[in-house]
Parts: structure tokens; sequence; C-alpha cells
């Protein structure tokens, strides 16, 4: 598919001369597959950044990089010209190594509320720099804008203190870091430029070697709840973002991971705060989210040499989460960020509770076959757990819980998940909703569900 083609793709061209700086000599040149001088690329960038290119100017060259593709150095161009716009952090006092992980979107996936605790239980330094929801998918700054008093942009001082003092810092974006991105994606979001592989790796990219990160784990979704619904897109994309990042000097490895079925058992920002909680007190851990946890975090682990091998990375972590230290460090990092103390001992003293919950009564006995998992998340949407359009407000209240995994056994009736809802309408047409998003079958005729790692990069 030539939307998605990337740099590997592309046949090697002489580059041309670095004085063809002229935006329609630019956009020409792409849009005929030549590749573009760092000097070009840079000129790119600037002009996002000052105005002087215009929206339709931008547009264009996004369409003729999403047709044609990029090398790989024109994409390390592209990704630290980008850097290069905003403000760049340093840890230079730090006693130990600088790591993040970051995911394409899924539903229900609340693994970046738990991997920065765990790791930094682990000697590691999480200066983790959040998006909101995107589309049908998750965010994890909307996550945490459930917990009461949790600051998300606290500022660049208040920010590096949390770090050195807890060892982990999960906030929002600023529009400093790799502004422009912010206008490029603007753009891109309206012009059907987001696929595009090249841009995509970079606007990643930038904003985590903004963070001054020393090794970077990506979890890219595969399935029918993911942007890229095939092994091979996803593969593609995770091989562009290791070896791009490695171009710009950042260690990568990269899960490929699957997103055919919820991670977890919630949906919906506060209901999954709660169960983050579970999950570090160790009151319930869902098999699937847990093995997911422990192989990113592991490659995190190695990576800061925190770990001799696997084995030792993921027993290392087990540790933290039985101890409680990873749940301390998570306790530690609310309270610094002006969340409530007491948020791991009483929950529900702290977060909201929808007024109606509903269960979803099975249509029929048998096994859970499959899950349209895109519209699992977009059905929590519509209750208003996510953005329909910029700047909407978000419910923390609605969602989905003890939702059932595919393979799980069910009678007739009993149910398939808790629908939690502002009102019962709403909640009727999410239980309709989500009852037509499941298929069933009868026990014996169940194929085993994908392992929810389904490939290593890097």
């Amino acid at each position: 598919m030539t939307s998605r083609r990337s740099w590997q793709d592309r046949p090697h061209r002489a580059r041309p001369a670095a004085t063809d700086v002229l935006a329609q000599e630019i956009i020409r040149l792409k849009r005929d597959g030549r590749t573009l001088s760092a000097a070009q690329i840079e000129r790119f960038v600037q002009g996002l950044g000052d105005g002087s290119w215009s929206e339709a100017q931008i547009a264009a060259l996004a369409m003729a990089v999403c047709l044609r593709g990029m090398q790989r150095d024109e994409c390390v161009a592209l990704t630290m010209a980008m850097l290069r716009s905003g403000r760049m952090l340093a840890w230079p006092e730090l006693p130990g190594p600088v790591l993040d992980k970051h995911s394409t979107g899924g539903v229900g996936d609340k693994v970046s509320l738990l991997l920065p605790a765990m790791v930094a239980a682990c000697g590691g330094f999480v200066p983790m720099i959040s998006g909101p929801g995107l589309g049908h998918t998750g965010g994890t700054c909307d996550k945490l804008s459930a917990i009461p008093g949790y600051e998300l942009r606290p500022g660049a001082e208040r920010f590096t203190q949390v770090l050195r003092q807890v060892g982990c810092a999960v906030t929002a974006a600023g529009a400093d870091l790799a502004p422009a991105d912010a206008r490029l994606y603007a753009i891109r979001d309206q012009t059907a430029t987001v696929e595009s592989l090249p841009l995509i790796t970079a606007s990643i990219l930038a904003k985590k070697l903004a963070a001054g990160l020393q090794g970077l784990v990506m979890d890219v979704k595969c399935g029918n709840g993911a942007f890229f619904d095939n092994p091979p897109a996803a593969r593609e994309l995770a091989q562009s973002l290791v070896e791009v990042a490695g171009g710009a000097g950042l260690p990568t490895r990269a899960l490929v991971s699957d997103m055919n079925q919820v991670l977890g058992r919630t949906v919906g920002n506060g209901l999954e705060v709660i169960e983050a909680l579970d999950y570090l007190t160790g009151r319930a851990r869902e098999p699937r989210l847990h093995e997911l946890n422990l192989a990113l975090g592991a490659e995190m682990l190695l990576l800061g040499g925190l770990a001799f091998d696997r084995e030792a990375a993921r027993l290392k972590l087990q540790a933290a989460l039985d101890s409680g230290a990873a749940a301390e460090r998570f306790a530690r990092m609310v309270a610094a960020l002006g969340g409530p103390a007491d948020l791991l001992e009483r929950p529900q003293a702290s977060l909201a509770v929808a007024p109606v919950s509903v269960a979803v009564p099975a249509p029929r006995s048998g096994r859970l076959a499959a899950m349209n998992t895109r519209e699992v998340g977009l059905l929590v949407l519509e209750l208003g757990g996510g953005r329909s359009r910029a700047g909407s407000a978000i419910d923390p209240r609605v969602g989905l819980s003890q939702v059932l995994s595919l393979g799980a056994s069910v009678a007739h009736g009993e149910a398939l998940a808790w629908v939690h809802a502002a009102d019962r309408a709403s909640a009727d047409r999410a239980v309709a909703r989500l009852q037509a998003a499941c298929s069933w079958v009868d026990a014996d005729k169940l194929a085993p569900a994908d392992p929810v790692v389904i490939e290593r990069i890097g």
C-alpha cells in the first residue's frame, strides 16, 4: 500500500543541492519521488514554526511524503529538525538510566499508569510525557485527569523535582516540546496523511528524544482495536521506529502486541485507574495485562543496564510488585503532583462513580470467540469517556468493567461486562452495542487466542 511505504522501500536517489529551499521546489522534489536533503527538511520544519509555510504547502508536502515515502536518512533528519524546534530536556545529575515506553494506542491500555512506577522501583528514571486519547483509543493524560488534583502540567522545576525524588513523573506534553510537530499533526489529521509511516515515526520520536531519554521501548499495537490492523503493517512501523531512533542516537526496542481484545478488564478513565491500583497492590492482575507489563518492562531494564537478561529483568519487576515498592512509587508520584495522598488505600474516596451501572447479559451460552475492539473503544467514547471533537469534556466515571477475555465461558444471561454510564438511556445503548461487538461459539470450536506479545524487534 503506497500510503504506508517507508524509507526502506525507496530506491536510492542522489540528493539535490542544499540551496533548493523554496517551499514549492521542496514539494515538487518529493512529489516526484526525490530524496530531500537535510537542509531542505530543516527549511520545512522552520516553516512550520515561523509560519512561512502556508497550510496548503504543509498539506502538499505531507501528502507527497505519504505517497512517496522517505529514505532512512530523510526520516532521521525530519525527526531531528522537529526535535530542535523546541526545548530539549537533559538529566545530567540523575543516578540511574533515563527510560521510557510509548504505545501506539489501544483500548483499555493502562500500561503507562503501571510501568513508570515499576521501572522506578527497579532503579530507573521515567520522565513520561503523554498525550490525550486519539480516536477510539484512550490517552494516559485523560486517565490521570480522573484523579482529583493531579497536575498534568506542573512546570519544569516541579517536574524535575518529582522525577528526581520519586523516580517517575507522568505528565502532559508541553507546547515547548517539538512544537513544529503539533502544527504538522493538526494538518495531517485534516488531510488523510496521519497513516504516513515516516511522519508517524518522526512525530513520535521527536517528542521522545526531546525528553532526554537513554532508552525507549515501543509498544506497537496490532489488531482490530489498533490503528494498524495487520502484522505486516505493525511490523513495518516497529522497524521504522527502531531504526530511525537508532539513527538519531536513541537505543530503542519494539514489541508488536495484540489488540484484538480489551487489555485488562476495564475501559474508561477512572475505571482504568482503579484497575491500575488493584494491579499495583496485588488485589487483581489480569494475565494478559501482566504479561505485557513484564515484557515491556524487561526491555526497559535491559536497555538501562538494570538487568543482565530478560528472565532476571522479569523477576526484578515482579519483586517490585510483590514487595509493594512499585505501588509506593505510584502513590508518591500522585501525591507529589497534587493528587490525594491516600489514593492507594482509599480510591473510592477520590474517584467519582457513574450514577448508572448495568450488566451486559450474554446473548447465548458458549465461549467468547471474537471482539470488535475498535467498536468497544467507540462505545466508551459515546458514553462520554473520550472526545468526539477537540476541546470537548470527558466524563471520567463512564466506561466498562469486568470485561471478559476471549475464550471465557459464560451461560446465557450472565454478564460479559458491566456498563457505567451517566444515565440509563446511554447505558442501554452501550449494552446493545457491546453485545453486537462480540461473537460466540461452542466450547469445542474455539481456537486459542493470540499471545499478547506477537514479536520483538530491535
